[in-house]
């Protein structure tokens, strides 16, 4: 009886049937691209503006309302700390719209170790966390959240219910 030999060492059962998923080649492939410094960029738009580049790319084109809080929040010095992983990150970027989305005054707080020591500076435990001199809110805060938690000029003015991006749910504290 003839044996035939092996063409790859054996792997821990657990690992075995990840090379059959491919798995396996992938991460060599992941760790030989990390070896060799090479940099990857999560988000096709990065190096053309974006304050937020790794968060992804809203879908939806911002409105005035939307592009003046974004840019009310950059003049008064509050920060958006998050992390590009984080998908309610994504969510609070999201309901400012694309152009808005991109002038936010964010902080990457998991890419780079420049991020991660700000983050680590501002002692950020969630994400994501907006800060203003030392006021925090955590999780996704509404449009209208941000706006009086800010000082927003027409902040607490409309009665009316919030339509479109403010409307969506946040789940956020004051801290």
């Amino acid at each position: 009886m003839a044996v035939r030999p092996r063409l790859r060492p054996p792997l821990p059962g657990a690992l075995r049937g990840l090379r059959l998923a491919g798995i396996v080649p992938m991460v060599a492939v992941a760790l030989a691209l990390a070896a060799s410094g090479a940099r990857v960029e999560a988000n096709p738009h990065a190096g053309h503006g974006s304050t937020t580049p790794t968060l992804g790319q809203a879908l939806e084109p911002s409105t005035a309302e939307q592009l003046a809080l974004s840019e009310h929040l950059r003049r008064v010095g509050a920060v958006f700390y998050g992390a590009w992983w984080c998908p309610a990150c994504f969510k609070q970027k999201n309901l400012f719209g694309k152009e808005a989305g991109n002038r936010l005054p964010y902080v990457e707080c998991d890419k780079g170790e420049p991020g991660r020591e700000r983050c680590r500076a501002a002692a950020i435990q969630a994400y994501p966390t907006w800060d203003l001199r030392g006021r925090r809110l955590e999780g996704v805060q509404t449009l209208r959240e941000l706006k009086a938690w800010s000082g927003f000029p027409e902040a607490g003015t409309s009665g009316a219910a919030p339509v479109g991006p403010d409307a969506a749910g946040a789940t956020g504290s004051i801290r």
